[in-house]
């Protein structure tokens, strides 16, 4: 895989270049500092917030409802509770 670096301060300049290399599957690595660095990654509306994973979780967590192993939190004092039986 092609990796490509760059400063933070030359990413405005070129975006577009950076954005084609990422869509094409180069990895973009833009460097912010010397603490900090970033990978620009394309992704789609599908695959944004909903990861493979996020989504077994939450069928998991559907059946644990409809098992009923799950706590009902309606108020303050039901939090309380909640978290002192932790």
């Amino acid at each position: 895989m092609a990796i490509v670096k760059t400063t933070s301060r030359k990413f405005p300049d070129k975006q577009k270049h950076f954005f084609d290399l990422a869509d094409q599957g180069v990895k973009v690595i833009i460097k912010r500092g010397n603490k900090q660095a970033y990978v620009l990654t394309p992704v789609d509306e599908d695959n944004l917030y909903f990861t493979p994973e996020m989504v077994q979780r939450i069928k998991e967590s559907q059946e644990q409802i409809k098992k009923g192993q799950s706590t009902t939190v309606r108020n303050k004092a039901d939090l309380d509770a909640f978290f002192k039986n932790l």
